[in-house]
């Protein structure tokens, strides 16, 4: 008898970046990684100069874009603070707001 493994529950962060992460590309190459690994949720830039991040997806793809992101925007990166959460569902894709 073959038992079927339960269909992973999707996760959800909330990353808040420090730095000079505005005006330097990064909200477009966060969507590019997230994209690709099939993220739901959004990046957008707050007031104080920080961006945020809400994604929402299986915890290797949001462990992924976490790493990707630095790899890529590590030089621009001061500090990232990680908020885990339960996942709504309520996107449909990725997107930047602006």
């Amino acid at each position: 008898m073959t038992v079927k493994p339960f269909a992973k529950k999707p996760q959800r962060i909330h990353l808040l970046y420090s730095g000079k992460v505005q005006g330097v590309g990064f909200r477009f190459t966060f969507e590019n990684i997230a994209k690709g690994l099939g993220i739901k949720g959004y990046v957008s830039n707050l007031a104080e100069g920080t961006v945020e991040a809400i994604c929402e997806g299986p915890k290797d793809s949001l462990d992924s874009v976490v790493d990707k992101v630095a790899a890529s925007m590590g030089g621009y990166i001061r500090s990232c603070k990680i908020i885990t959460q339960e996942a709504t569902g309520e996107f449909s894709d990725f997107r930047i707001l602006f």
